[in-house]
């Protein structure tokens, strides 16, 4: 007596470690074509997707009739036989034998995202259901991979992860775009950056870094702008600018390096050009604030720009976009005017009244997705830079401390990422880079 082989739980994601072999899938209905006594079921699991096969004779008609009536992202339970089949996405298509419904969708209310067009007002109203078809389940994939990548980098540099608060007394990036929250007698801020508070556990830990979520009260409507986004900070004790410059372009080749070993498939769900980001590797180029004025207003007389760029402004989105489309690099641009900067940065020893920063431009137009600096070493200056910019001294007193009790050279930068998803997936809007994206008029799902 032949014993049967009792089917193997796995995800589609796993599917070809199981060729010629019977597997349980756990997922839904994403799409049913018949053909005459021949059913083509196409399953998900949230790792992928697979096309079963489904013929009359071949299972029993309570099996065959149930998936027959069966209505998109209905769950289901299926067992079958894994079967290598070059034509077939993915490679593998299921020989279907059982299949358990656990729930059918009803056809009178029937799922709202069909495979044919839908306006953007309408997927965002359903972004809880959107983000189950296959590029934006691509997408996530794809940012989950950026996070691990990116913790990946600094775990492996000797980098201690610390968290920094997310309800804070005071700016730090500047007064006009802080959200407001009541916190018990006193007014509290959400944070726009941990980056003080990882200076301190930076004079601690030597080298750290934070990740988590950062909002910005700023009233854009632009396609790069969330009012709730993510950032990973890193902050690193005697750490110059030059220091700063060459972990950035450390991390991000090593998040697309990552991507590209393991996202591909997902990266061609999307539809990105992955010949672009093959050419990211070190060394970035690399432009003073000089230079790139210099390029903006040769832009400028050539037509490429409708507004001629001025010394001393800070760059918006169209000279960002124009400066990064010239290079198949990410682009640095150092040493930008301190006046157009953050109160705690070091002012360049040459000429004091540029700053100690870096920009990171990702390329083909996507703006800044890192910004960084040399941190202000000096008591003293910092403390009259808190007064020039009109910040609450007493909110500021532990950060100043810092000065008091050892200071040294230090640096960091932050890096969006959501910005990054959307260069590294070649994305039109930010708002598909996160689940649940908050924009100036969206906080509904």
């Amino acid at each position: 007596m032949t014993e049967t082989m009792s089917p193997t739980i796995t995800t589609i994601a796993e599917i070809g470690k199981h060729e010629g072999q019977p597997v349980t899938i756990r997922g839904w209905l994403y799409n049913l074509r018949e053909s005459g006594k021949l059913l083509f079921p196409i399953f998900r699991d949230g790792s992928g997707q697979i096309q079963g096969v489904v013929p009359k004779n071949a299972v029993s008609p309570e099996t065959f009739d149930a998936l027959k009536g069966l209505t998109q992202e209905s769950s289901v339970i299926v067992e079958g036989k894994v079967r290598a089949d070059k034509r077939a996405p993915g490679g593998y298509e299921l020989d279907v034998s059982n299949v358990q419904v656990l729930q059918k969708v009803s056809e009178s209310d029937p799922y709202p995202i069909t495979p044919k067009e839908h306006g953007v007002d309408f997927l965002m109203e359903h972004r809880h259901l959107w983000i189950r078809s296959p590029r934006q389940a691509a997408i996530l994939r794809v940012r989950a991979e950026i996070i691990k990548a990116a913790r990946d980098f600094f775990d492996d540099r000797g980098f201690t992860l610390t968290d920094p608060p997310i309800l804070t007394p005071a700016a730090c990036e500047g007064t006009t775009t802080l959200f407001p929250v009541d916190y018990f007698d006193e007014q509290a801020y959400l944070t726009q950056s941990g980056q003080l508070y990882i200076e301190a556990t930076a004079m601690a830990l030597g080298k750290v870094y934070s990740f988590g979520p950062t909002f910005r009260a700023e009233k854009s409507k632009t396609r790069r702008h969330l009012t709730e986004f993510w950032m990973v900070e890193p902050e690193v004790a005697y750490a110059t600018l030059d220091d700063v410059m060459e972990l950035s372009e450390g991390l991000i080749t090593f998040i697309v390096k990552r991507c590209l070993e393991k996202r591909r498939a997902d990266l061609q769900t999307i539809g990105r050009d992955i010949a672009k980001l093959e050419k990211i590797d070190m060394p970035f180029p690399r432009i003073n604030y000089d230079e790139a004025v210099k390029m903006l207003q040769e832009g400028f007389a050539k037509g490429a720009l409708e507004n001629k760029f001025e010394w001393g402004g800070d760059l918006g989105s169209p000279d960002e976009t124009y400066l990064s489309a010239l290079f198949e690099r990410p682009l640095m641009i150092h040493r930008y005017p301190a006046k157009v900067k953050a109160f705690y940065m070091e002012p360049d020893p040459q000429r004091p009244d540029l700053a100690l920063c870096v920009d990171v431009l990702a390329p083909e137009g996507y703006g800044e997705i890192i910004g960084g600096s040399q941190r202000m070493a000096s008591h003293e200056l910092l403390l009259q830079r808190i007064h020039e910019h009109g910040l609450p001294e007493e909110a500021f007193k532990w950060y100043l401390d810092l000065r008091k009790f050892g200071s040294v050279p230090h640096g960091g930068f932050g890096m969006g990422i959501e910005r990054a998803v959307a260069w590294i997936g070649g994305l039109e809007h930010v708002r598909e880079t996160i689940p649940f994206p908050r924009t100036l008029h969206r906080l509904y799902p």
